[in-house]
């Protein structure tokens, strides 16, 4: 496993550990900047890698991802690398943050984290909508929170506004913005900072509901 990129202050109340998503590693644009955004707003973030991304850095290699389910017990072992003893929201980017909903419901039972964070969930692949990765959402017993671009190929708005999830899951739509959470700021008149704020404020703030 990669070494941890870690930012934000060292005393935080709250550590988000974060796994990256399938096809860019955990110091990708898009993971850096939500990191700092997060940082920002007084968390402890938290990355890292699972095997095969790792090995992509020194290897000419690159093997498409493997399934999600075969990487709980990578993240768990994170998890346990980590050793963090304070409150620890679990997530990641698309399919970080996946891998991370199919362990959250047996973490949270044991009392091992406060809640999940989702940035831009894989709802279902790019143009199959018919093949949900919701199952396992519907009885959802995690605080979760689920920051989604309203225009993400991997579930739009209109198409999650039709899923039966659970009422422990909170979704953040952020207007025009896409899998990275990035909007068109001269169609929809919001820049990236602006989504990015939005998304710091509203973790800060539903982070600190769950530690309180």
């Amino acid at each position: 496993m990669a070494d941890f990129l870690i930012d934000g202050p060292e005393q935080a109340r709250t550590t988000i550990l974060l796994a990256h998503g399938a096809g860019a590693g955990m110091d990708s644009a898009s993971m850096t900047a939500n990191a700092l955004a997060l940082a920002g707003a007084g968390l402890r973030v938290v990355r890292f890698e699972f095997g095969y991304m790792a090995d992509r850095r020194t290897s000419s290699s690159r093997k498409p991802p493997p399934r999600a389910e075969t990487l709980i017990s990578e993240y768990a072992a994170a998890i346990d690398a980590l050793a963090w003893k304070g409150a620890l929201i679990i997530g990641g980017k698309s399919m970080g943050g996946r891998v991370a909903s199919m362990m959250a419901d047996e973490l949270l039972a044991a009392g091992r984290i406060a809640g999940l964070l989702c940035l831009g969930y894989p709802f279902h692949p790019i143009g199959k909508p018919q093949q949900l990765r919701t199952a396992h959402l519907l009885g959802m017993k995690t605080p979760t929170l689920i920051a989604q671009g309203t225009r993400d190929l991997f579930g739009t708005r209109e198409e999650v506004s039709a899923y039966s999830l659970s009422s422990a899951i909170e979704i953040l739509w952020l207007e025009d913005g896409d899998h990275d959470l990035k909007p068109r700021k001269a169609i929809s008149g919001f820049s990236v900072a602006d989504h990015l704020k939005t998304l710091s404020d509203r973790v800060s703030a539903w982070a600190g509901r769950l530690t309180a």
